[in-house]
């Protein structure tokens, strides 16, 4: 099971995809967002969906309808039963009120259906798509075509409708419900949506699409989307594990957040954010930035580490792909204990080179922890007058720079803690 919590999928990252009319779109798209794909080729069919959608933008860019009308041609069609007509003409029988209400239905039945016919997806270019989801998409215009909706929706623009045309209808969907094809038409539209939603942010916000390499994670002008004006930074790694340090507030947790998600949206077969990215197919993900208690099983937040880490470690030597995310490894316990099992975790990690590690630390001694899987980054601190200037910009090797004693200072702490100066009432 994947540990993404501290991506927050559904209260970060979904607004980013997010451009649904309805609550079903919405619920598709985090059902994407939450669900990664564990093979390459799947990947690549998706990236080449999206791609297609991203060529019809012109058609697609402003899809629209009225929520309301689908809301209730969904429930409509969904909750359908039929209506017993009456035989006789309105002359001599007047519609009761059943049939007043499937008229109505009807008719915003049909002109929902005909905008999404007529605007949309009889314009889009079906040759764009791979032929899996071309299925798809044939299955939308097949269920459309089928209720004749050129001629119903003239019928009804010129104020002709009957009864007898209300009959055919009525039993169009009822050949359709026995079918089983309302149900599937829902699920594919929504999809549709959901592509076309994830479309028009990846082209909104200039996302790319990345290529794969077993052995490589290589980013270009790489940045979280959710900040603004942000210090875009390049990535380069060959080895499997990463151990990134600097001093706090430098954005090394913003740093593993923006990595985890190009490597993770890249494996959902999205574009990400970044110019340029090559990156692994990962089968597993745990992603561990924001330190918690696990209050429901009593643990420490050490002890939810060791017990993460395991998971991880069993993972990686059962031969899964992990990309996994430890952010101040076992800052919860000693400095003596942290440096010598943390030393261990790292050489042990680096040897299961089919999978990625990434470790944030402020340990110094960790320092001279090195082989060829072992890679060393940081994030740029410069002191200005004495003055800690972050620039969040990513450079490799160790920072030396310790900005605690200079921030405990600035605030006047020393100063304040002077047992010299301290007045003891």
């Amino acid at each position: 099971m994947n540990h993404l919590q501290d991506l927050n999928i559904k209260k970060e990252i979904l607004p980013i995809f997010d451009y649904s009319l309805n609550s079903f779109t919405k619920n598709k798209i985090l059902y994407l967002l939450e669900t990664p794909l564990v093979d390459e080729d799947r990947i690549i069919e998706r990236q080449n969906i999206l791609r297609a959608f991203g060529s019809n933008m012109n058609v697609l860019e402003n899809y629209s309808y009225t929520v309301l009308y689908l809301n209730e041609v969904h429930f409509f069609l969904n909750n359908f039963k039929e209506v017993n007509l009456k035989s006789k003409g309105f002359l001599f029988s007047g519609p009761d009120d059943d049939e007043i209400l499937l008229n109505n239905k009807l008719h915003q039945m049909v002109v929902f259906f005909y905008r999404l016919e007529s605007v949309y997806f009889s314009r889009i270019d079906i040759k764009d798509f791979p032929e899996v989801y071309r299925k798809d998409l044939n299955s939308i215009l097949s269920f459309l075509s089928f209720f004749e909706l050129r001629h119903y929706e003239l019928i009804i623009r010129e104020k002709r409708l009957k009864r007898k045309h209300l009959k055919e209808l009525a039993n169009k969907i009822l050949k359709l419900k026995t079918e089983q094809r309302i149900e599937k038409f829902w699920e594919d539209l929504f999809l549709f949506e959901s592509y076309c939603s994830i479309s028009l942010a990846i082209k909104n916000r200039k996302f790319s699409f990345p290529a794969f390499e077993e052995k490589e994670i290589n980013l270009n002008n790489f940045y979280h989307p959710l900040i603004k004006n942000p210090v875009k930074n390049d990535f380069r790694t060959f080895g499997n594990v990463i151990i990134l340090n600097g001093p706090n507030m430098s954005g090394k947790s913003t740093f593993l957040k923006s990595i985890s998600l190009c490597v993770y949206l890249g494996n959902l077969g999205l574009a990400i954010p970044a110019s340029k990215g090559i990156i692994p197919v990962c089968s597993d993900f745990s992603i561990g930035i924001n330190k918690r208690d696990d209050i429901s099983s009593g643990y420490s937040h050490f002890m939810t580490e060791v017990m993460n880490l395991k998971d991880v470690v069993v993972k990686a030597g059962g031969g899964k792909k992990c990309f996994a995310v430890f952010d101040e490894l076992f800052s919860g316990t000693n400095v003596e204990d942290a440096t010598e099992i943390c030393r261990t975790t790292i050489h042990g990690l680096s040897k299961f080179s089919n999978s990625y590690f990434f470790i944030s630390t402020h340990i110094q001694e960790l320092r001279d922890v090195t082989n060829s899987n072992i890679s060393t980054f940081y994030l740029d601190c410069e002191l200005v007058n004495n003055v800690p200037t972050f620039t969040y910009k990513l450079k490799q090797g160790w920072s030396d720079i310790k900005v605690g004693r200079i921030l405990f200072d600035k605030v006047g702490l020393n100063e304040l803690l002077d047992s010299s100066k301290t007045i003891d009432k």
